[in-house]
């Protein structure tokens, strides 16, 4: 502990180096009731670089894959709707006009009314019980949408289908920074987002491939995209519930030294932080949805997911008015292509903020390919730059989702305001779900001038926001290294320190 304490006084001097640290000090710094900063937010312990990538080696091997393959077709069960469509879901249900429309709007009433609740209940429960378990039940439920036989039957199960997703984007992004730190975090929630594109070409190929079979057992047709692919989330979700560990400690697969490891290191980047599971507190969750990072940045996911909650639903629809002549399975083929491009960018634009320890400017980035995108696809009804167009949005779209949950993750102190964080930030990314819904109508097509545009508007004020956040990130930074921390906490107890979370003087954001 004597180290700890030469290494708080060296860092209260204007900015020395920080001190390394033995062992005994980091196991200390792992437990509860000691903090790993000191009051101006730096670190009191340094680690081995070789143990710490050890440890990510590990991190990556035994959670990264089952929360992916768990997004992938919870992404495939709530798009294949698209393919459906055009597979003669609408004719068989006797569905006119608006009614897709519908269907879809439905979905995300039910997602946004449940996203913070689910984000919640997933602290409480923990994340390695509650993710399989939601996971399960919207398997069940997409089954179910193999059955349906009226309109008023498919909004039904869609509405519960809402209920059962709206927990699991935030609820991984959650669970993943309970292992990971600032800079690793973003590209590890790529690891897994970059399964929304792969589900729009996966689905795409899945999709095609199921249509050519004559029936599965007595299902047939469109049908058939639901039962096959909830029954394989359903297996999935029974595997997750014996791969998912809920937190370090409790990681069976982990050695003793691992896990202080791996607390100390979350600890490290928390000011005023002595233990990385706190508990359910009010004022905590308000931090977090009130932090202007987090509120910037969920607009920002808001106007993203139009656009790519539009692109999910829809491309199959848009592939069919460019190549109208084509086949149903080849159409679905030609939709795979673009995704194939967005899942790269996906893992590249995440891997750089990694490098660079950065968010925001990559955010503001990802802007300027989709502008260029929506603006062919306004000014020009040439089938060629019409499909070429859809490159260019997948390119950076579906990088936006690992961004920005890294970004309100990455600005705010305590667990609990980063579970409601990160859930007001999805909430919102799928209220811009719901307008996308409407983004496309039928009486628009086929060039849908109010779709693109809309997406184009969309997109423009993502670049302006962004920007002035980064300035306002800035200013602020600015302002608060002139205030006297010392001054600033004088008279505080611990907690109250503690509940001060993005308040704290010694607090910064982190661009």
């Amino acid at each position: 502990m004597a180290d700890e304490k030469r290494a708080s006084t060296d860092s209260s001097k204007a900015g020395a180096n920080h001190t390394e640290v033995h062992d005994g000090a980091r196991q200390a710094a792992a437990e509860r009731g000691h903090a790993a900063t000191d009051q101006f937010g730096q670190s009191l312990v340094q680690f081995d670089p070789k143990a710490e990538a050890r440890l990510c080696r590990k991190l990556d091997l035994y959670i990264v894959p089952t929360v992916s393959l768990l997004y992938l077709f919870c992404f495939i069960d709530r798009a294949n709707i698209g393919n459906a469509k055009i597979a003669g879901l609408e004719k068989d249900l006797g569905m006119k006009g608006y009614d897709y429309n519908i269907l879809l709007s439905i979905f995300y009433i039910s997602y946004i009314l449940f996203e913070i609740p689910s984000n919640v209940m997933c602290k409480w429960v923990g994340p390695g019980w509650f993710i399989p378990a939601i996971s399960l039940a919207f398997g069940i439920v997409s089954l179910c949408t193999a059955f349906v036989h009226t309109f008023p039957q498919a909004a039904g199960v869609r509405f519960v289908l809402g209920i059962f997703e709206a927990g699991m984007m935030p609820g991984i992004a959650y669970y993943l920074s309970r292992w990971y730190r600032r800079a690793e975090l973003t590209f590890r929630l790529s690891l897994y987002i970059v399964m929304a594109p792969m589900a729009g070409a996966f689905g795409g190929l899945l999709a095609s491939g199921i249509l050519t079979l004559d029936s599965v057992g007595s299902i047939k047709g469109w049908r058939m995209i639901f039962a096959v692919e909830g029954i394989i989330t359903i297996g999935l979700s029974i595997i997750a519930f014996f791969t998912l560990t809920d937190r370090p400690e409790t990681a069976r697969w982990l050695t003793q030294e691992e896990k202080d490891l791996a607390i100390s290191r979350l600890k490290s980047e928390r000011v005023a932080t002595t233990e990385v599971l706190d508990r359910m507190d009010t004022k905590k969750l308000l931090k977090g949805i009130t932090s202007p990072v987090t509120m910037s940045t969920a607009f920002m996911f808001l106007l993203n997911n139009i656009t790519v909650q539009g692109l999910a639903f829809f491309a199959p629809t848009i592939v069919r008015t460019i190549y109208p002549d084509r086949s149903t399975i080849t159409q679905q083929l030609y939709t795979v292509p673009p995704y194939v491009v967005g899942g790269f960018f996906t893992l590249a634009l995440p891997l750089l903020s990694w490098r660079l320890d950065t968010r925001q400017i990559i955010i503001i980035m990802t802007a300027p390919l989709v502008i260029v995108g929506y603006s062919m696809f306004l000014g020009s009804t040439n089938p060629s730059v019409r499909y070429g167009a859809t490159f260019l949005l997948s390119s950076s779209i579906f990088a936006v989702g690992p961004l920005s949950n890294s970004q309100v993750s990455a600005n705010v102190v305590s667990d609990t305001a980063r579970s409601s964080a990160i859930g007001l930030n999805v909430m919102m990314g799928n209220v811009g779900g719901l307008i996308s819904t409407w983004s496309y109508l039928p009486w628009d097509g086929p060039n849908y001038h109010i779709g693109n545009g809309l997406n184009l508007a969309a997109c423009c004020t993502t670049l302006l926001v962004a920007t002035a956040a980064l300035f306002w990130m800035k200013w602020d930074n600015k302002r608060r290294e002139g205030l006297s921390v010392e001054e600033e906490l004088a008279g505080m107890s611990r907690e109250e320190i503690q509940d001060l979370d993005w308040k704290h003087p010694g607090f910064r954001w982190k661009p």
